[in-house]
């Protein structure tokens, strides 16, 4: 039998999150990048989002964010542009609530763009259902 030699195996590694304490710089879109909004999950790193620009894309998450970095619907995400497709990006960056909430207050994100506001279900009908219940009757 081999000696284990090493600290500790993926548990050790899931348990500490030293990262969330530190407060990183914003980082800003460059040419060939572009802010979006996640509005569907596809599956097997691919999310399709709603960019700034008015487009939908496609965007493949890539390899170093998959299971470090949870994206879900209606986070606001920074897109790497493909030159040779125009309809697919990368995600290189998944910006916090407070983050996507200073970019607005600077100019950068349009006025109409959700910051984190997530529309699970497919029907957008605003309809309330009313239910009465008498506890005497029960």
């Amino acid at each position: 039998m081999p000696k284990n030699k090493g600290k500790g195996g993926k548990n050790r590694k899931r348990g500490k999150n030293e990262n969330e304490s530190e407060k990183r710089e914003l980082v800003f879109k460059e040419d060939g990048q572009e802010y979006a909004s996640v509005t569907k999950m596809l599956g097997n790193g691919w999310v399709e989002v709603q960019c700034c620009d008015g487009e939908k894309r496609m965007a493949h998450i890539r390899g170093a964010f998959r299971k470090k970095v949870w994206i879900t619907q209606g986070d606001l995400v920074l897109l790497g542009l493909r030159d040779f497709q125009d309809n697919k990006a990368d995600v290189i960056l998944k910006y916090t609530p407070d983050e996507a909430r200073m970019l607005k207050s600077y100019g950068e994100l349009p006025e109409n763009i959700k910051i984190n506001e997530t529309q699970l279900g497919g029907d957008d009908s605003d309809d309330a259902v009313d239910v009465e219940f008498d506890i005497d009757e029960i």
